[in-house]
């Protein structure tokens, strides 16, 4: 970071004494500097009217608070995520029963995850739309890396959780073992993981 943070002095003190901003990149390329570190340090400032310093872009910043309030949201998504597959697969087992299965999951874990989605789920939903609601009103927090750090790791887990789901699924078919009740399990993990990769999606946008 330090030294970008170099090159974007280098970027704002060539402008300030009327550089055009090519001929800075065109500087920094002899010196070395990689294309990508060029605009990176190039995109940090903006030429303004003359009277005027440069204008410094917006950046990603660090908040403690946003660190609470997005870890505890990634934590009540992968609870939810998780009680509610749980709580699927039970019901796809009770309609589609299999007479050989001599140990079938009991009630008892259905109603601890019901127990655990009855709370979670409001919660989240309250302080999604609290989140949603700040972000309207000041769009410059979706420049917070934490936001992004925390909907990357979401959907870098939901895409791990389509993957395994597909290699399951290619397994059953080549062990002649994709029944329905297999199949509504496959679909059910995979539309949780979908759905999940889709909402945070645009989260890594960078705006």
């Amino acid at each position: 970071m330090a030294r970008i943070d170099d090159m974007a002095e280098f970027v704002r003190a060539g402008l300030a004494a009327g550089h055009a901003p090519d001929e800075l990149s065109a500087a920094l390329a002899a010196a070395g500097w990689s294309p990508v570190e060029i605009h990176e340090a190039t995109s940090t400032w903006l030429p303004a009217p003359p009277g005027l310093p440069p204008v410094p872009r917006p950046r990603a910043y660090v908040s403690a608070r946003e660190a609470l309030i997005y870890g505890l949201l990634f934590l009540l998504l992968g609870c939810i995520c998780w009680h509610l597959t749980m709580l699927g697969v039970r019901l796809i087992e009770l309609l589609l029963a299999d007479p050989a299965e001599r140990h079938p999951m009991p009630a008892s874990v259905m109603r601890w995850n019901m127990a655990v989605l009855i709370p979670t789920v409001p919660l989240f939903l309250w302080l999604n739309r609290r989140v949603a609601a700040a972000t309207a009103g000041d769009p410059g927090r979706r420049r917070s890396l934490v936001r992004k750090w925390f909907a990357a790791v979401t959907m870098l887990l939901a895409a791990l959780a389509l993957l395994g789901d597909l290699v399951a699924v290619v397994h059953a078919l080549l062990n002649g073992e994709l029944t329905a009740r297999f199949l509504a399990k496959a679909a059910l993990v995979g539309l949780i993981g979908g759905l999940a990769f889709a909402y945070y999606r645009a989260e890594l946008d960078d705006r």
